[in-house]
């Protein structure tokens, strides 16, 4: 790792970390730490994340997250500083910070919420720990630290019984995985007995195909101590793991586990290397170790024995799980793995979505926008590029390849940091405006799992115009981010400013001028002056959760939304003279093209009772998500009003109907 790399790194860092902090007008701790909560989301490391600050002393805290599948308690605590190379982090300070979050876990456990305002987001981070302790298996506490650790590596501990890891994310750790196109770690597993196998021969130089039995119980071990990183590459072939176990697997395990291995079709897993034990005859007998596995498809599979083992306390010695694995070269696995993804996920259509940076949509999208001039709004004549990362790191390797202190200052005014989106900010964007609030706030990568669902069911056509709507809608969203900033949204700001555009889209009948907005660099004073007005009005019903136990939790049910589409808001005058006669053309927005604009009035075909049906079925299967269920007795309670369902939900409403139907529900004749 070359000394000048990190500390061109460490520079950026800090720069585009203040420049956001700016922007919306928060900390830079607070900036930084939901940086790097992206970044582990990404990785699949981490997920349902949430900044909360609280200092008292013996304790601090930045943040908290509940795992997937619930059964892990997630704690953070930053470490951020304006110059970072002056100074180390060092093992006193690293082992200091570890003690005060887990002084805030103890403090958790004995009613700190009772000493604590209830209006204040802290009071939810708190009863969601002290909740959360009766229900979690494992702690894990993060330090996330743009300083470099003299000492990363923290023995395992323990708490009131459950096992406690430590996790220190310090500036060569953010590095490491900024430049290196991957941002999980590589997965190495080793076999202490080797797995017996048969190796294919092939005359491909880049790939090679081996089979392989592994045992049930190592494969749910895996998923436990990985979750979703053992099914994700960077990449992108999203598997969709839920926290449900599919019935038919969930029946094998419990009552014929010895059958598995028939019933069962098995996993397809890549690696980037394997290491063989040899025979006498030189070929392979057994697969000792496994460098960078990957399962690309037999998510399904993976997650449910690894549930059925901890919820179900299935017995899975006898449980045996055929495996083809394919070590694939590094240098080709963006190209090969998607298409053994895709290939091998064919039978699963309705869930298979590519997360690919090289899917067409976003090579189309990063194309347009690298030559697309935004118009000078300063005076300055100057215009200037909107920088879409298609890949993590592109901003940065660019203004590596600009040599000089000079050309890099140019560069960054050609493509000013604030004007720098990921592909899950632009996911963000267009799901706010297309009114799916609940999808933003499930946090960054199932809110793009969503948004490449739609998108791969209505492929929308990209091209300049289009390009030039989503920055407008990347322009609306962060004004609103600010205005809720100036409301005191808090640590609630990114759900509160989602639910507030999507609000603001349904009143306005997404008749705002997103060519106005592109043109002009920013949003009118009559639209500013409505956002004013309509946010606090969203924030009353968001910061006061009617399902859930937390404010986190609520915002991400289609029944907050449906709270939040009837508040009692008309636009103002001034802004209705602004707003175009007819909605943009649906065939440019992502996810409302033609395929899709019939779905409202296609799920009313579908009978009231049968929502109903769907969503008791789903409880007592414990198939689909809460959500899930959630938005069919939404939808069903609104045919039977006789109320319009709204097109987002409508397109949601089938999606689910659709999956409810492949996972065996039957409607009633």
């Amino acid at each position: 790792m070359p000394e000048r790399d990190l500390s061109e790194y460490s520079r950026d860092l800090v720069a585009d970390v203040q420049a956001t902090a700016d922007a919306e007008g928060t900390t830079t701790p607070e900036a930084f730490t939901r940086r790097v909560f992206e970044d582990l989301e990404e990785a699949g490391i981490v997920s349902n994340t949430f900044t909360a600050y609280h200092m008292m002393h013996g304790h601090l805290v930045h943040g908290y997250g509940i795992g997937e599948s619930g059964e892990c308690l997630d704690l953070f605590i930053t470490d951020f500083h304006l110059d970072p190379l002056e100074s180390k982090l060092t093992k006193g300070q690293t082992e200091t910070a570890f003690k005060r979050l887990l002084t805030f876990v103890r403090r958790c456990r004995d009613g700190l919420r009772q000493n604590i305002d209830e209006s204040f987001d802290v009071y939810d981070m708190c009863a969601a720990v002290e909740k959360a302790l009766t229900e979690v298996q494992k702690i894990r506490l993060f330090l996330l630290s743009n300083r470099i650790g003299t000492s990363t590596a923290v023995s395992p501990t323990a708490f009131d019984g459950l096992p406690v890891t430590h996790e220190v994310w310090d500036l060569a750790r953010l590095h490491r995985h900024a430049t290196s196109g991957n941002i999980s770690e590589p997965i190495v597993v080793s076999f202490d007995s080797p797995l017996p196998c048969v190796s294919a021969p092939s005359s491909e130089p880049d790939h090679s195909v081996t089979m392989a039995v592994i045992p049930g119980q190592r494969l749910a071990e895996l998923y436990g101590e990985y979750g979703t990183r053992l099914l994700e590459l960077n990449v992108r072939s999203f598997l969709q793991a839920r926290g449900s176990v599919n019935r038919g697997i969930r029946e094998t395990l419990l009552n014929s586990p010895g059958r598995f291995l028939a019933y069962n079709n098995g996993i397809t897993a890549t690696a980037s290397q394997v290491d063989f034990v040899y025979g006498p005859d030189g070929r392979p007998t057994g697969i000792a170790r496994v460098h960078g596995l990957q399962v690309v498809n037999g998510g399904q599979t993976t997650a449910s024995l690894h549930y059925a083992q901890s919820r179900d306390k299935a017995d899975l010695s006898h449980v045996a799980v055929q495996m083809k694995l394919t070590e694939v070269s590094p240098e080709r696995l963006s190209e090969i793995v998607p298409m053994i993804s895709e290939y091998s996920n064919t039978q699963n259509r309705v869930t298979l979505v590519d997360f690919s940076s090289n899917h067409e949509y976003h090579v189309a999208f990063q194309r347009i926008t690298r030559s697309l001039w935004a118009p000078a709004t300063d005076g300055s004549g100057q215009e200037t590029h909107w920088f879409y990362e298609r890949a993590r790191g592109q901003y940065t390797d660019e203004v590596a390849k600009a040599r000089t202190p000079a050309k890099q200052r140019t560069f960054k005014k050609l493509n000013p940091t604030k004007q720098k989106f990921t592909k899950a900010e632009l996911a963000k964007y267009v799901n706010s405006w297309n009114q799916l609030p609940f999808h933003v706030s499930r946090g960054s990568q199932k809110n793009f799992a969503a948004f490449m669902t739609a998108l791969d069911e209505a492929p929308p056509r990209v091209d300049v115009q289009y390009c030039q709507r989503v920055i407008a809608m990347a322009i609306l969203f962060k004004a609103i981010d600010r205005i809720a900033t100036a409301h005191e949204a808090g640590s609630y700001k990114s759900m509160i400013t989602a639910y507030t555009m999507a609000r603001l889209s349904l009143a306005t009948g997404q008749r705002i001028d997103l060519d106005r907005i592109w043109r002009e660099q920013r949003i009118s004073p009559a639209l500013e002056n409505a956002i004013y007005n309509l946010c606090p009005r969203v924030m009353a019903i968001v910061t006061r959760p009617r399902e859930g136990n937390h404010v986190g939790e609520w915002a991400k049910k289609a029944t907050c939304w449906d709270a939040v589409s009837r508040i009692r808001w008309s636009v103002p005058q001034n802004l209705e003279s602004e707003l175009r006669e007819y909605p943009l053309d649906e065939e440019t927005l992502a996810g409302s093209t033609e395929g899709d604009r019939g779905a409202s009035e296609e799920v009313v075909l579908v009978p009231a009772d049968e929502w109903y049906a769907i969503n008791r079925w789903a409880k007592e299967t414990h198939n689909l998500e809460p959500s899930q269920r959630q938005l069919a007795q939404y939808v069903g309670r609104r045919l039977e009003l006789g109320q319009e369902v709204p097109e987002p939900q409508a397109v949601q409403a089938l999606h689910t109907r659709n999956e409810a139907l492949s996972l065996g529900f039957t409607p009633e004749p």
